[in-house]
């Protein structure tokens, strides 16, 4: 099944419009606790060892499959909409089915240059916040038990 995408705004529509819908924010801690969107959980689906250098995130299926129901509708995001798009490939063969990849992510879409060509969520002006707390990696980690 092809995983959906979406603009931000589109997003952050289809948020509004089912409550149960969870935004998983699958940048990096340091990324979520300089700004996320509001109601967001964040599990990093890579850790950042350098530039250029992801290293894939050993305990992320195992964390969102114990915080997150399988029937769950998951708008996954990241800060421009690549590690999202494999956050969702990941939870797509984990079993859940109900994925959106949010497209241009936090920070905004850009081409191969780097140059931004659509907005993210924060420049589109959709609520933001710098609050952690339970939804911070560490309490989700804990939470789901590791």
């Amino acid at each position: 099944m092809a995983i959906k995408q979406q603009k931000p705004a589109e997003a952050h529509d289809t948020i509004t419009k089912n409550p149960g819908a969870i935004y998983l924010d699958v940048r990096t801690e340091g990324e979520f606790a300089q700004g996320h969107p509001t109601g967001a959980l964040n599990v990093p689906v890579v850790f950042i060892k350098g530039p250029g250098n992801m290293q894939l995130n050993d305990d992320f299926e195992t964390v969102v499959e114990k915080v997150i129901p399988k029937n769950t509708k998951l708008i996954v995001g990241c800060l421009s909409g690549g590690r999202s798009q494999r956050a969702c490939e990941i939870l797509e063969g984990a079993g859940y089915a109900d994925l959106t990849n949010v497209v241009g992510g936090f920070g905004g879409q850009r081409d191969q240059s780097g140059a931004i060509i659509g907005k993210g969520w924060r420049d589109e002006g959709l609520p933001v916040s710098s609050d952690v707390g339970d939804a911070g990696y560490p309490a989700l980690r804990a939470k789901a038990g590791l």
